[in-house]
């Protein structure tokens, strides 16, 4: 398979375990790598991304020298008020970066994205293989 990943220095999951997620959320300036999901079919992949508390207009998707770039920005505010006293107020900011390298066999001009429900599909189509020409030399 030539869709691949991208190594991500910001990828907090590389040095962290998942039993530490707090440690991801607390650094306000860092990118969060979403999880996502590889498949290969016969004739394109897909990835899909979770990107919870996204809106679809805050999805950047670009493809650049052979590498595909998703970036998203989330703000939530929740705020509650009684009385004129503010009881609880909760944030949530983020921003998720993610990169994968796409490999010759990729058409890249053809790659569609879909987002339903916090999840972005991509199927980006594979260019189908050119079979080797046969052809005849003549002897002298």
């Amino acid at each position: 398979m030539s869709l691949v990943p991208r190594s991500n220095l910001f990828d907090i999951d590389r040095f962290f375990s998942d039993t530490w997620p707090q440690v991801a959320a607390s650094q306000s300036s860092a990118f969060f790598a979403p999880r996502v999901d590889i498949k290969e079919a016969n004739n394109h992949y897909e990835i899909t991304a979770e990107l919870p508390g996204v809106a679809k207009e805050d999805i950047h998707i670009h493809v650049k020298d052979g590498v595909l770039t998703l970036e998203a920005e989330t703000t939530q505010e929740d705020k509650e008020e009684k009385e004129g006293r503010v009881i609880r107020q909760e944030r949530r900011y983020g921003k998720y970066m993610r990169s994968f390298n796409l490999g010759q066999d990729v058409r890249e001009s053809d790659i569609k994205a879909s987002f339903k429900d916090g999840v972005l599909t991509l199927e980006a189509p594979k260019e189908k293989p050119v079979e080797p020409e046969r052809r005849r030399i003549e002897v002298d």
